[in-house]
């Protein structure tokens, strides 16, 4: 579906059960990069704040609190504005 899913502010025990705390951790300082997702990705923001834009798509405006998914197949431009740290989970 090549998309981006976000939901802001999950519920404490949603990210329990998903066991959000066990994923590793990514972090990225300010930087605009192009990525492609080989696989979908789900995570979750603990800092910062990014709009990720999808080739010929929307953008979208990650921070704190959102749980993302991104769609395998998905080719997209990342711009950090404020350095990002985030849990995260492929597959």
């Amino acid at each position: 579906m090549d998309s981006i899913t976000v939901e802001s502010k999950p519920s404490p025990a949603k990210l329990d059960v998903m066991g959000v705390e066990d994923w590793p951790v990514w972090a990225k300082e300010v930087s605009v990069f192009p990525w492609t997702y080989d696989e979908a990705e789900t995570c979750y923001i603990l800092e910062g704040e990014a709009m990720v834009t999808p080739d010929g798509g929307t953008p979208v405006v990650l921070k704190r609190g959102d749980l993302v998914r991104f769609d395998e197949g998905l080719a997209c431009t990342w711009d950090i504005r404020v350095p990002v740290k985030k849990h995260y989970k492929l597959g």
